[in-house]
Formats: C-alpha cells, sequence, structure tokens
C-alpha cells in the first residue's frame, strides 16, 4: 500500500490537463533504436529539465528531439498554456519508410542495406506543479547579473628576481 500511495503522490504532480500540445516530425533520417536511447532520458520530465538534458547529450538525436520540443512549447504558448508548469507527457520514435540500397560483394553478390527513418510524436502538457522560470527568463536574469560591476581583482604577484632561491 504504501508503494502505491508514494506513485500516487509523483503522479499527482504530473496529472495531466486536457489541452495538450503535440508535434509530429516525420522522415528523420536516423533510426528510431538510436532516437530512442535519447527519448527515454526526457519522458515524464518538466520541459526545463528536458532541454537541459538534450543539450548536454552527445547524440544526433538529441539535437533533433531539442528541435521538437522547442517546437511543442511554442506550440503550448499559442494554446495558452503556461511553459513553466509545461513537462513532456508523450514522446515516441516509430519507423517510418526504409530507404533500400545495395553494396557491391565479392563474387559477384550485393548486401542490402536498410537506411531507417523515424517518426518522432511529442506530447507536452500542463501540470499542476510549476517548475520555476523558463529557460528564456533565466537568461535574462543572467544577463542582468553579468551587466553588475565586477568585484576589484588582486594585485599581481611580483616576480622572482632571477638566480634568487625561494
Amino acid at each position: 500500500m504504501k508503494k502505491e500511495n508514494a506513485k500516487n503522490e509523483t503522479k499527482s504532480d504530473l496529472t495531466p490537463s486536457k489541452i495538450s500540445a503535440t508535434v509530429l516530425v516525420r522522415f528523420l533520417r536516423i533510426s528510431p533504436r538510436k532516437m530512442r536511447l535519447v527519448i527515454d532520458a526526457v519522458r515524464r520530465k518538466p520541459v526545463m529539465e528536458a532541454e537541459a538534458i538534450l543539450t548536454t547529450l552527445n547524440k544526433k538525436g538529441a539535437r533533433m528531439v531539442g528541435k521538437a520540443l522547442k517546437s511543442a512549447v511554442a506550440n503550448a504558448k499559442v494554446k495558452g498554456l503556461d511553459e513553466s508548469r509545461l513537462y513532456v507527457s508523450d514522446i515516441r520514435a516509430n519507423a517510418g519508410p526504409m530507404f533500400k540500397r545495395f553494396m557491391s560483394r565479392s563474387m559477384g553478390r550485393a548486401d542490402r542495406i536498410l537506411k531507417r527513418t523515424t517518426h518522432l510524436s511529442l506530447a507536452v502538457q500542463e501540470g499542476r506543479k510549476s517548475y520555476g522560470q523558463p529557460v528564456t527568463e533565466v537568461a535574462a536574469a543572467e544577463e542582468k547579473k553579468s551587466k553588475a560591476p565586477a568585484k576589484a581583482k588582486r594585485a599581481p604577484r611580483a616576480k622572482k628576481a632571477a638566480g634568487t632561491k625561494a
């Protein structure tokens, strides 16, 4: 019983509203298997946290998912959803059509090469909990801090004279 209550408490913060903003990106030139490595890292995460994860991942799919996530957030703004409460409610990487190519082998044979494509679908919804300032507001706050006067630097150390021991 205690485990069920713990699960309900975490899901209560993410209880979806009826309105969601979706994005469908089709014919991405990456295999769905490689894309799923990336999307598993951001599933059910707040949008700001998901963006931070995607910028640090060193994968081709991370850039593609990042673009789709930004588009979903823009769609959510148009629908009137609060950007600070958004989370990734649904994200899927389904197989698209395959480009079939042939590679010549020895003794007149040929091997088939399948160049796979992905259809990426992403949905964001408003949760009950606010996750802080949107990324654009955080960047503006940091910019204001950087314009503040800097602390005085220490005087440089005097150089030792040649031939002296310390």
